[in-house]
């Protein structure tokens, strides 16, 4: 049996096809029904991905999403019935991998999977550490730092901060830093960037708004500080 995929959908009949694709497609997929049970089966079960309903009874995915992030680095792909760019920018700031728009194909829906599956298991990269100032990362255990306490963050973000740290002072712009997410959200906007940058910087700055470590470098773009 392939990866293990818990879907939070209240819609009965989605559920059911979905759960057909996933079984037929190698997985192995648990479904639920409402917020709190994908937040207990995600902590307690630890699946591979979650596939996170937004309109869920008891909690809804937002919800859901937040209090994971606590505890849970867990790829997550939300399903929205909401077109709206803020709706879908929410999502991206709780931390959510990716988004797809409800009606979706089942087939785009299964590709977005194995990507995320994908990237979640892949071998890693270089091993080198790279310090920037206090911001330590480390690609080849998938891991940032600061000040020696471990940060969580979601894979768009860390693809952010790897491709930046390789060039400390470097500026880059919205456009290749959406680049760098492709592989996980491919309906983003440079909007999306900012999102990532606002999260970051409440994680890895002493002060996020003053930032000392991801600068924002005006008319540009952002850069890593190494003198930070």
């Amino acid at each position: 049996m392939g990866a293990y995929v818990l879907v939070a959908e209240d819609d009965g009949r989605q559920a059911e096809v979905l759960q057909q694709y996933l079984e037929a497609g190698g997985y192995r997929a648990v479904v639920v029904h409402d917020g709190r049970a994908a937040l207990d089966y995600a902590l307690r079960t630890e699946p591979d991905l979650l596939v996170l309903d937004v309109m869920l009874p008891l909690l809804n995915g937002l919800q859901v999403c937040r209090q994971l992030r606590r505890q849970s680095a867990l790829p997550v792909l939300m399903l929205t019935a909401r077109t709206d760019e803020e709706d879908q920018l929410v999502g991206l700031e709780l931390g959510a991998d990716d988004y797809l728009a409800k009606p979706y194909s089942p087939r785009v829906l299964m590709a977005r999977i194995r990507s995320l599956l994908r990237r979640a298991t892949a071998l890693p990269g270089p091993t080198g550490l790279r310090l920037i100032g206090s911001l330590m990362v480390d690609p080849g255990r998938h891991e940032i730092s600061v000040g020696g306490r471990r940060i969580e963050c979601t894979r768009s973000e860390f693809a952010i901060i790897e491709a930046m740290s390789e060039q400390p002072e470097r500026v880059f712009t919205r456009q290749q830093l959406l680049t760098v997410t492709s592989g996980f959200e491919r309906s983003a906007t440079p909007r999306a960037v900012d999102v990532h940058v606002l999260n970051l910087r409440r994680k890895i700055e002493q002060d996020p708004r003053r930032p000392a470590l991801l600068v924002t470098v005006y008319g540009v773009g952002y850069k890593l500080s190494a003198g930070a």
